[in-house]
């Protein structure tokens, strides 16, 4: 095998490898709207919604298959004349409370309100209950009337040093 070969192969495997790698990396075009106004209301109610796959994002920012449909979803009633508030009260009773961005304070919902609390006073809680079980065991240990006596007597210079 000719070592000048292998390595005009492998620099033109790597360029081909480095020319292509920029395609690899672009992302799927977006639609380019028909009308400016409605795209606006779609990205501003997409904003207001959850979705489900990524959950911790809103359908304008998922590129995901379902935010995606979703989106289209939201255009497609748009576009029948449906209110913003329609929409979302279909998303609503399509998906539950949890396709909201910003769930509504109420009994369903109490526990994703209430839950960082819960927990903030829960660790708090566990944080004091070890640093006084620390304490109590670091506590310096009582001493009895003997070896109070014992302790008064050296430190005072009248004990016997050798005797334990």
């Amino acid at each position: 095998m000719n070592a000048g070969k292998v390595t005009r192969h492998s620099l033109l495997v790597l360029t081909i490898m480095l020319s292509l790698g920029p395609a690899a990396w672009a992302g799927e075009a977006q639609p380019v709207a028909a009308d400016p106004a409605l795209e606006e209301r779609v990205t501003a109610l997409a904003t207001e919604l959850r979705c489900l796959v990524c959950q911790n994002q809103t359908l304008a920012d998922s590129n995901a298959p379902l935010a995606v449909d979703l989106r289209n979803q939201i255009r497609e009633r748009l576009q029948q004349g449906a209110s913003e508030g329609d929409i979302i009260g279909f998303m609503v009773e399509r998906y539950g409370d949890f396709v909201l961005y910003r769930p509504p304070f109420k009994a369903t919902t109490l526990l994703l309100w209430a839950g960082p609390v819960l927990l903030m006073i829960a660790g708090l809680a566990g944080l004091y209950y070890r640093v006084a079980r620390r304490r109590r065991e670091v506590a310096k240990p009582e001493l009895s009337g003997e070896e109070r006596a014992r302790a008064a007597a050296l430190l005072s210079g009248k004990a016997d040093v050798d005797k334990r």
